[in-house]
């Protein structure tokens, strides 16, 4: 591919709607690539608010690579316990196995994204 191919959010390929508690907006890349903007409001949890969305796994089956733009999303490891928090400037790395909540009074912003190989 030598073309410069730009994708924009507020026009997402798909979008996974958690109503008053946020969203993910997913665009698709040409070369499968993903890039996910992911909003959580306060009071979002994963058990709440997408665990039904995903079929109501144990914890939640994906690995994430990301930025946090904006508010502290605390993340447990279920098989641990061990909880992480992520706050804005954090680049991060969250195995599958997790679940996660949005920590205070404000909203949480982040932008993910997924190399061609970890199509779902």
């Amino acid at each position: 591919m030598t073309a410069i191919e730009t994708r924009r959010f507020d026009k997402p390929d798909d979008l996974l709607d958690m109503k008053e508690c946020g969203g993910i907006a997913i665009v698709n890349m040409g070369t499968g690539a993903t890039g996910m903007h992911a909003v959580f409001e306060p009071g979002w949890t994963w058990e709440k608010n997408e665990k039904p969305l995903l079929g109501n796994p144990d914890s939640c089956p994906m690995h994430h690579t990301g930025y946090c733009i904006a508010g502290t999303l605390v993340v447990r490891m279920l098989d641990t316990g061990a909880s992480t928090r992520i706050t804005p400037g954090d680049f991060f790395e969250i195995p599958p196995g997790h679940d996660a909540h949005v920590e205070g009074d404000n909203r949480v912003e982040l932008i993910l994204f997924a190399p061609p190989e970890h199509q779902h």
